[in-house]
């Protein structure tokens, strides 16, 4: 149970979220920086599309990426499995707050010809039972307000908080 979370397939299709035609064996796992192979393939096939259109042509920059997010003593990583085929992955970390622990995802996606499909929301729900287990108590993440994610996510039971903003600065070179 504890790398494995295994039979929220059958809570799911019980509930009414999935059925058996949707997925016949989705399982969550916990990952590592020792999975980050499979994790730059479908993290890459992912955001270089729609509507992300990152530019990941760098491999050693993605490499350093899925990295830093996998392979930190507080990095908290999920993929979730059709079978052998990583479909989903949740990277992330956990965070000490004055309110609780929390599991800041950073990056969140499935894969894309299998989005819509019920994965992502099961996906999410299994990790939300996974955390809660060991005592977090919130998931926050950030996403663009105009992507498809966006919507996803306040399906899911996100809100937004009105009183926090982004900012970033770009550094000009010296």
């Amino acid at each position: 149970m504890k790398n494995v979370i295994r039979n929220a397939y059958m809570a799911h299709q019980a509930a009414g979220v999935m059925t058996e035609r949707s997925f016949p064996m989705l399982v969550l796992k916990r990952m590592s920086v020792n999975d980050k192979e499979g994790i730059k393939e479908l993290f890459a096939d992912v955001f270089t599309k729609e509507p992300w259109n990152d530019d990941w042509s760098d491999k050693d920059q993605l490499d350093l990426y899925i990295t830093d997010l996998t392979g930190q003593s507080i990095s908290l990583t999920y993929g979730l499995y059709d079978g052998d085929e990583l479909i989903g992955i949740s990277m992330g970390y956990i965070k000490h707050w004055y309110s609780g622990t929390e599991y800041f995802i950073n990056e969140y996606c499935i894969r894309t010809d299998r989005q819509g499909s019920g994965a992502g929301t099961f996906f999410l729900s299994g990790i939300e039972k996974d955390v809660k287990r060991s005592g977090i108590k919130q998931i926050f993440l950030l996403t663009e307000t105009d992507s498809p994610a966006c919507a996803f996510y306040k399906k899911n039971g996100f809100s937004g908080i009105p009183e926090i903003t982004a900012f970033t600065k770009e550094l000009p070179d010296v």
